[in-house]
């Protein structure tokens, strides 16, 4: 039932981006004079349908995906296969309009996908939300693997840093540095961080995870080793900890701070199966003995104590400022994630299907709504606005049939100063099915994979 319930959510969702972007075609055309067909929600046969005007709107049966037709889009291929030089330059049809209105009509895509997120953005943050983070003081990983050398540890921060702003970006919890981090690596940053009282600025590049994608820098959250809960039937709850005990020690090892356990759990198999702690409660100490079964160290079934943090409360405008923000941050990251995709990642993680996309937008729909119908909305909200940039990015891109390469068949003919003879951009077109039609398969490929690990 569940796997459904994400999967319906899923195709909502994508259905959603696919709708907008859609409707950017659509107003534009509309508005440079270029006469629309039809303009349907879902591909394949129409299970609804209704003329309005001059157009027909639809409901298709497959709900991934839509389209705008509009009249004469395929005038260039009727030209090509009947032999003609010229394509049909009738009135109200799509190439029959001038280039530079061909151009708005296929850059508005992209265009409403962008102006989407920014007002998806503006919503979530102008209602405000909460989440649990850690505070933004820092552990290196070398202080609990020394044999591992990172940009942190190269760049001379330390543990027990604050990192306050990265390129002037304030920082006010650890998620928002692991967020920064992950969409930026191979970029040079300025890290202002706050040590014993005093200022200091400080550069370094985050590594490239080639496995992910993701940036990385060698550090963690400076967590207090203070219990926030319990979770219900493990080693820790057998042991009689409770919420708000202060682990002093495990094993014999003095934990100052919870990424201390790191390098202790991280090879399963070698801790014993009776495992010494000692810790504080209130103003008393106390012992015990943690069982793991057979010797496993997956965890010890503790939740961390963390920091509710609270978003500021924007008004009307300054929530919309924000949403723009948020936005062109979120393209910004997208564009350098695409040039990351030429530097040896696995494709096959980095690279998400149609199918695989559906389900991760149910996925963190799902879960999101497992905790509040507030959490549910914002997860999908977010993912939605980060899938919706990601398609009009991806359509901006100078390949052929994306709206990039039209954009670029018409700035051609505009330079060229005449139309372009039909068996270029049919060759034109054509190099593009193949190109859209091998990453495709790739990706059907990767989504495969990804099931199978399911």
């Amino acid at each position: 039932m569940m796997i459904l319930i994400k999967i319906i959510l899923g195709l909502i969702g994508l259905g959603v981006v696919v709708f907008v972007h859609e409707l950017g075609h659509f107003i534009a055309a509309r508005a440079v004079g270029i006469t629309v067909d039809a303009f349907s929600i879902g591909w394949g046969t129409p299970i609804w349908k209704k003329k309005i005007g001059a157009v027909e709107y639809r409901i298709g049966m497959f709900p991934i995906g839509g389209y705008c037709k509009m009249a004469g889009d395929n005038d260039f291929k009727e030209a090509w296969e009947n032999n003609r030089n010229a394509v049909n330059q009738k009135e109200g049809t799509f190439f029959g309009a001038k280039p530079w209105r061909r151009i708005i009509t296929a850059f508005a895509g992209p265009f409403f996908n962008i102006i989407f997120a920014a007002l998806v953005f503006a919503i979530i943050w102008g209602a405000g939300f909460e989440y649990r983070t850690m505070d933004n003081r820092i552990v290196l990983l070398r202080d609990i693997d020394p044999s591992v050398s990172s940009p942190a540890d190269r760049a001379g921060l330390e543990t027990g840093d604050r990192i306050r702003a990265i390129d002037g970006r304030k920082i006010d919890n650890y998620s928002e540095v692991q967020r920064i981090v992950a969409t930026s690596a191979e970029k040079r940053m300025r890290f202002t961080i706050d040590r014993g009282g005093k200022t200091l600025a400080l550069e370094l590049e985050p590594e490239l995870q080639k496995e992910s994608g993701a940036g990385m820098i060698g550090i963690f959250a400076y967590t207090e080793p203070i219990v926030g809960s319990i979770q219900a039937g493990s080693p820790a709850a057998a042991a009689g900890l409770c919420a708000g005990d202060r682990i002093l020690s495990i094993n014999g090892q003095e934990i100052a701070y919870t990424a201390a356990l790191y390098r202790m759990f991280k090879d399963g198999g070698e801790l014993p199966s009776s495992i010494p702690i000692e810790y504080e409660r209130g103003d008393a100490l106390f012992s015990a003995d943690i069982q793991m079964p057979d010797g496993e160290s997956e965890g010890l079934g503790i939740e961390w104590q963390s920091v509710l943090y609270h978003t500021p409360d924007y008004s009307i405008f300054g929530a919309i400022a924000k949403g723009v923000d948020e936005a062109y941050w979120t393209l910004a990251t997208t564009v350098r994630s695409f040039r990351l995709l030429f530097r040896g990642i696995d494709l096959t993680q980095s690279v998400s299907g149609p199918a695989r996309i559906t389900w991760m937008v149910g996925d963190i729909a799902a879960s999101g709504f497992g905790q509040s119908f507030s959490d549910g909305l914002r997860s999908l909200g977010n993912f939605l606005a980060l899938i919706s940039i990601a398609l009009g990015v991806t359509n901006l891109l100078p390949l052929p049939v994306l709206d990039g390469g039209l954009i670029i068949l018409f700035i051609v003919e505009i330079l060229h100063r005449k139309p372009l003879h039909p068996k270029v951009v049919q060759a034109f077109q054509t190099a593009g099915v193949v190109i859209i039609a091998g990453l495709m398969l790739f990706a059907i490929a990767g989504d495969i994979l990804f099931f199978a690990g399911k």
